[in-house]
């Protein structure tokens, strides 16, 4: 079947290029829009696939991983985000998209350790690729298996398959779990350090009281030290401003010339002149504004005179609020703004240290409102976790049908957390639970494998397969309740043989459907339903590994060596041959 043409509106990537990472000195890996199937020898190299889409969204880096005598690894990769944040946080950091709307993304990993990140062609932080690999990539391998393994990953794995609904009575639930939280830490803090925070509250109390007394006003102090100023230079004040308006106006008893006497005598000989030429009428008129202007200057000067006199007793009542002011200065600010700005912060704070009945009481009860409010969420998030545990649980038991497992039960069980002595406690539904962030649910999966097995924990009472099976089944209902356009499994079908292998390709193939899927397998069967099929191939220690696209004539070499392990066994072609033509037949059908 000839490879899937890349949708050029479907989310993903297109390409990544590998240079110097791990066994690999240099390829181009090409994706195609639907399943990408990733084989090879072991040892080949197939995982730095994986890894170098990792690294390429912000995954930490480990310079073991830069081959050796390199400098560094480089990885490139042409991504197209789907619309939405992730998009507008990438142009927000100055990313610019090619002309047919794909980001160039590159990620440089030196054998020092230090990494750079570029994406758009604009340099971004490398935390910048990891916020986007939330919304563009999702990586299932062995050891998500092992994480889901995990109660705290159970839960977490229930949410997600929930989807937005679920997302937001989460949201709500910690929105008031913090808010009671906070409520009781206050009543903790508040009832834990009465006598400290008396103490404190009496001595803001008494530097309020003080301030209060003395009745500051903003930018007082200023406004004195220049009062002061004036008054103690009075006679020189007085002095300047009577010489200056001698100059101007001329004394009283003195004959002698002055500014404004002059200035009209010269307007005067303009204007007896200008008769006999215009261009004086104007100098004339400008002298008689100047004239008009030191008469009133000369007034100004005249009244300031009046009022500069010398005034000790206003002299030693500003001196003395001066240093009524400096007093409290010294204790709460450098000047009468910053003691004002004290009083302010400190009436802030002493409602914040009040520990009277009423104080706690308000405390207690707000407290007692917030625990309500979180035990309210917290039922609501547990039915919607409940309702939503029956469907996953049918899911993964349909996809363990198909995968050999016909008679498998799965159950999602939702249970009350255990209060524990010391841990936070609210009481949803009249039953005491233990609180957290993530509500007060514990979810553990069960798994009964056969119709007369009891049901269990993962991880006991099932073989490797069975559990390489269940975990499959889980990452494929949860990848298909994952928005992200890109989903990778690294050789999550460990383990699976015969006709459940067949089934792990089917599967995979329909996520491929509404999602670039990339696996990496060492089954035939997966590989059999892949539209872009690529092969890692070691060509030894001086040449690295390369990766090449396989031409559908030379797909049954390659299956036929993951089957028989020789690429050139007659009955293994015949084989593979018959898995590609049934996975085309089945893919036709969709």
């Amino acid at each position: 079947m000839a490879p899937l043409t890349p949708d050029p509106t479907r989310p993903g990537l297109e390409e990544l290029r590998i240079r110097d990472l791990g066994a690999i000195r240099e390829a181009t890996v090409e994706f195609g829009a639907g399943l990408t199937a990733v084989t090879g020898e072991t040892g080949a190299g197939k995982t730095m696939v994986v890894t170098g889409l990792q690294l390429l969204f912000g995954g930490r880096g480990d310079s073991n991983r830069v081959r050796s005598g390199a400098a560094r690894a480089l990885l490139e990769g042409r991504l197209r985000l789907p619309p939405g944040e992730s998009l507008e946080r990438a142009i927000a950091a100055g990313a610019e998209a090619d002309e047919d709307g794909t980001l160039l993304v590159a990620r440089s990993l030196g054998a020092d350790g230090r990494s750079r990140a570029h994406l758009g062609g604009r340099g971004v932080p490398l935390g910048l690729l990891g916020e986007l690999s939330a919304d563009a990539l999702a990586v299932h391998g062995q050891s998500d298996q092992l994480r889901l393994l995990r109660p705290a990953e159970q839960r977490a794995a229930l949410d997600r398959y929930a989807g937005p609904d679920l997302a937001q009575h989460l949201v709500d639930y910690a929105v008031a779990y913090r808010s009671w939280r906070e409520a009781e830490r206050a009543l903790a803090d508040r009832t834990g350090r009465a006598r400290e925070l008396a103490e404190q509250a009496e001595l803001l109390r008494h530097g309020l009281a003080v301030i209060e007394a003395l009745d500051p006003q903003p930018s007082e102090d200023v406004q004195l030290r220049a009062e002061a100023s004036r008054l103690q230079h009075a006679d020189l004040l007085q002095t300047g401003a009577r010489t200056a308006h001698e100059a101007l106006a001329g004394d009283p008893g003195d004959d002698g010339l002055d500014a404004a006497g002059l200035i009209g005598a010269a307007q005067r000989a303009l204007t007896a002149a200008a008769e006999h030429d215009p261009r004086l009428t104007d100098l004339a008129a400008r002298l008689a504004e100047a004239g008009y202007l030191l008469a009133d200057v000369a007034a100004d000067l005249a009244s300031y005179e009046a009022r500069a006199e010398s005034d000790p007793a206003r002299l030693e009542a500003v001196n003395e609020r001066l240093a009524a002011l400096q007093a409290v200065q010294r204790r709460y600010g450098e000047s009468v703004d910053d003691v004002l700005a004290w009083a302010d912060s400190a009436g802030r704070r002493l409602l914040d240290m009040d520990t009277s009945e009423q104080a706690l009481l308000a405390l207690t009860e707000r407290r007692d409102a917030g625990a309500v409010a979180a035990a309210t969420a917290a039922a609501a998030l547990s039915t919607n976790r409940r309702a939503t545990a029956d469907g996953l649980s049918g899911a993964v038991a349909a996809e363990l049908a198909g995968l050999a497992m016909p008679q498998a039960t799965v159950r999602a069980a939702v249970r009350p957390r255990p209060a524990l002595a010391g841990q936070p406690v609210l009481s949803v539904d009249g039953v005491e639970c233990g609180a957290g962030p993530d509500g007060t649910d514990d979810v553990e999966f069960l798994l009964a494998a056969h119709a007369d097995a009891p049901l269990l924990p993962l991880g006991r009472g099932a073989s490797g397969g069975e559990l390489s099976r269940l975990m499959l089944a889980l990452e494929v209902v949860l990848a298909g309740a994952d928005p992200v356009p890109l989903l990778v499994f690294d050789e999550v079908d460990a383990g699976v043989g015969g006709r459940a292998a067949v089934e792990v390709g089917r599967r995979l193939a329909r996520l491929a459907v509404h999602h670039q899927v990339v696996v990496v397998t060492h089954l035939a069967q997966v590989a059999a339903f892949a539209d872009t099929h690529l092969v890692v191939e070691g060509t030894g220690a001086q040449g690295g590994a390369v990766v090449r696209r396989l031409p559908d004539p030379d797909r049954p070499a390659e299956l036929a060596r993951m089957l028989a392990g020789q690429d050139r066994s007659v009955h293994g072609r015949l084989h593979a041959q018959e898995l590609l033509a049934a996975a085309a037949q089945d893919k036709a059908g969709w």
